[in-house]
């Protein structure tokens, strides 16, 4: 699990939620997914066609390249600003890039760059290389190589503009100027050759991977071409009416040859670099690495897991509504087994009450002696004017009434119960008896 590639999943229902949320990229169906799945899904095709999943892989991979190449070429610029800011200063007591200059030339190295850099279309060829693996660093070896190459380049040629421009070109030098002393050409010579540099090594930027072709579909990114051009255009308007401001002065046509040419070096020099094989190099380090697994504690191991576990818990929001449904189906069932309880409370047998013939065959039911007696009359007793002894009568008692449920239809039953203690009578009931009138009643 630790060397895995990265996987992607894709799916519309319910059900594919956590799958989704769990594999490193999820396709979710904008028309027939469900709303758990767009949830739980990184990427959401609006079309519902398989397809459009190759131009995400080619958008993201395109990306991940644009990335790459601003941050090749911003290292690239920063590595050659600071050393020469740096070591200028403490050689000649006074930085060869101005203020100004280089508010100038951190705008081309930060906002215009990445403009240009990061607005490159995908292209087919993004899908002919491997993809990156989880593991890899984003500052490859390649990427180290061209960075440090032309940084090189670029300080050899601005320390020996620096300490022997006034020499080549035959002008005043520029070092341990006094304080207020008008822009020399030496100087403005230093700055113009080192924003173009930037300028051609930005078209050396556009190809990450070792590609010799670096003007490959350059026509095809139009606000690129713009951009590139456009600080051209403001270079030279910079240089030749900048002035004091800018702390420069005109250049002839010889010099601005001469500048371009130098800059155009690095096209040059990116092809020498390009053939140097990046496996001979063993001391350059990848960079952008993330952090291993095994130098991690423990314990933030398991806090990352709980918190994943936890996000994912959050984005189930189907199996959440089952288990919400489930839980409520519970609960009215233990209270309507808890209402069943108590009326059933005290009743050993509630099913046997079901109908008026199992009172009448259950001994429980007992015919207390203390009750009041009730004498019983029929037609044939008072035409024959006979009239039995209470002691010889079978005895009827009406105990205390409790309710019970009619399993049958429902309904609860009054619940009196009535029984008939046979072991007072002498005889038996007879069609004619009083004992007989009331079983028949019942």
């Amino acid at each position: 699990m630790e060397r895995r590639q990265v996987v992607a999943v894709t799916g519309d229902g319910t059900n594919d939620g956590p799958a989704l949320k769990k594999a490193d990229v999820g396709f979710a169906m904008g028309i027939a997914g469900t709303d758990v799945a767009k949830e739980a899904s990184d990427i959401i095709l609006t079309d519902d066609n398989f397809t459009s999943i190759v131009k995400a892989v080619m958008w993201g991979r395109n990306v991940y390249d644009s990335i790459s190449k601003f941050l090749q070429f911003q290292l690239t610029v920063n590595v050659v600003a600071v050393i020469v800011a740096f070591t200028g200063a403490c050689i000649t007591q006074d930085s060869p890039l101005k203020a100004v200059q280089m508010l100038w030339v951190n705008l081309i190295m930060d906002t215009l760059a990445s403009l240009a850099l990061a607005t490159e279309p995908p292209t087919e060829a993004l899908l002919l290389r491997k993809p990156y693996g989880r593991n890899k660093p984003l500052i490859s070896r390649t990427m180290m190589k061209n960075i440090f190459g032309h940084a090189i380049y670029q300080l050899v040629i601005v320390f020996t503009l620096l300490f022997a421009g006034e020499k080549i070109f035959d002008i005043d030098s520029g070092r341990n100027a006094p304080l207020q002393a008008p822009p020399s050409e030496h100087y403005t010579i230093v700055f113009n050759t080192f924003v173009l540099m930037q300028l051609f090594n930005e078209v050396n930027a556009r190809k990450i991977h070792g590609e010799r072709n670096v003007f490959n579909g350059i026509f095809k990114n139009p606000i690129f071409c713009s951009i590139v051009l456009g600080t051209f255009l403001v270079q030279i308007l910079i240089v030749q009416f900048g002035g004091k401001p800018f702390s420069c002065t005109e250049l002839s046509i010889d010099q601005w040859l001469w500048c371009v040419f130098l800059g155009m070096g690095t096209l040059l020099w990116g092809q020498m670099i390009a053939t140097i094989p990046t496996s001979r190099l063993k001391f350059l380090k990848e960079a952008g690495l993330g952090t291993q697994k095994e130098e991690i504690p423990e314990e933030e191991l398991e806090e990352d897991i709980e918190e994943i576990d936890h996000a994912e818990r959050e984005l189930r929001h189907g199996q959440i509504l089952w288990f919400r449904g489930l839980n409520r189906i519970q609960t009215q069932l233990r209270v309507v087994n808890a209402f069943r309880s108590s009326l059933y409370e005290g009743l050993e047998k509630p099913e046997s009450r079901s109908s008026i013939h199992n009172f009448m065959t259950h001994p429980e039911f007992r015919i207390d002696d203390s009750d009041t007696q009730i004498p019983l009359i029929d037609d044939s007793d008072t035409e024959d004017g006979t009239q039995k002894q209470p002691d010889s009568s079978p005895k009827l008692s009406i105990s205390s009434p409790k309710l019970s449920i009619n399993e049958n239809n429902n309904a609860v039953d009054s619940g009196i119960h009535l029984t008939i203690d046979t072991s007072k009578s002498a005889t038996s009931s007879t069609p004619g008896s009083p004992l007989h009138s009331l079983e028949t009643s019942l």
